[in-house]
């Protein structure tokens, strides 16, 4: 990245495929289904042990 940024050619910006409504509606769906899980004292298949 600090080689990327010393070239006058290069242009450096965020990562926005996150802000599209299909990503952002699946990340609503998965956090609500995760929630639910924990809540049921279900074992959550995205958890991070």
């Amino acid at each position: 990245m600090a080689r990327l940024m010393t070239l006058h050619n290069v242009l450096i910006s965020s990562h926005q495929a996150f802000l599209t409504d299909t990503a952002l509606r699946n990340i609503a769906e998965t956090t609500f289904e995760n929630l639910d899980k924990m809540e049921k004292g279900m074992v959550c298949d995205n958890e991070i042990k």
